[in-house]
């Protein structure tokens, strides 16, 4: 799935692929906003970190869980 993360006062969103389901990336999310956590983690398909504070976020926007299809459609 692919997350597109804005960060206040940044002219570039944050775009990676994760393994992890859209219902757990979103509780992690909101866990950490009710929690007053001070950043939110997230890792990709290649095992990459990332550490977002939680004070900059401007949204998060999760793509679709399918797959992308190969060759051609008809």
């Amino acid at each position: 799935m692919e997350i597109r993360i804005g960060i206040i006062n940044t002219g570039r969103e944050l775009n990676f692929e994760t393994n992890e389901s859209s219902d757990v990336v979103k509780s992690t999310i909101a866990s950490a906003l009710d929690s007053s956590a001070s950043h939110v983690t997230f890792t990709d398909v290649k095992g990459n970190s990332y550490l977002v504070p939680t004070a900059n976020l401007a949204f998060v926007e999760l793509g679709t869980e399918e797959s992308r299809r190969v060759g051609f459609v008809a």
